[in-house]
């Protein structure tokens, strides 16, 4: 009973302009277009908390934090969902639909990603991967990898420094 009570309260609400609910962070542009704002806490990924704590350089947390960016950029990481962007196919089109080339800037930042880590090496690429990409945090990525407590932020730390010098950021 309380749910549809609550139902007949939001139905009755007057909605925006445009017919959508706006969410709690939403404001209006001068245009009277939508738009949302976003906090995001750099402190939050592994790599901001060793920084936060003195743990890894500016240098050292400048080119984890470029890595991460081409990582992003590339779009390498596992899709969530299907992709929306394959056109439909035509009438009596037999096959997958033909997918659009990536951008060129996705292009280099796959090679430039690709490039770093092997710069950093085989036997460090690994920590760098799971702390900087896959955001997972130390003792999950030394536990993962079969590391000794503590190693990783050593491991990380050599890792960081040959990305700082293939970002040219010494």
């Amino acid at each position: 009973m309380a749910g549809l009570k609550r139902n007949r309260l939001l139905a009755e609400r007057p909605l925006p302009r445009d017919g959508r609910e706006p969410s709690p962070h939403a404001s209006r542009s001068p245009s009277g277009s939508l738009r949302r704002s976003v906090t995001v806490n750099l402190a939050e990924s592994p790599l901001g908390w060793l920084k936060a704590r003195g743990m890894v350089s500016d240098n050292q947390f400048d080119a984890g934090e470029r890595l991460r960016a081409d990582w992003e950029r590339s779009q390498l990481s596992p899709r969530v969902t299907m992709r929306w962007d394959a056109p439909p196919m035509g009438k009596g089109a037999r096959g997958a639909p033909e997918i659009d080339d990536p951008t060129t800037a996705q292009l280099a930042a796959k090679r430039r990603f690709e490039a770093a880590v092997a710069a950093v090496g085989p036997g460090l690429s690994d920590i760098v991967w799971r702390v900087i990409c896959a955001g997972e945090g130390m003792r999950d990525a030394e536990r993962a990898l079969g590391w000794p407590a503590r190693a990783g932020r050593l491991v990380l730390g050599l890792a960081l420094d040959r990305l700082a010098a293939f970002y040219r950021l010494e």
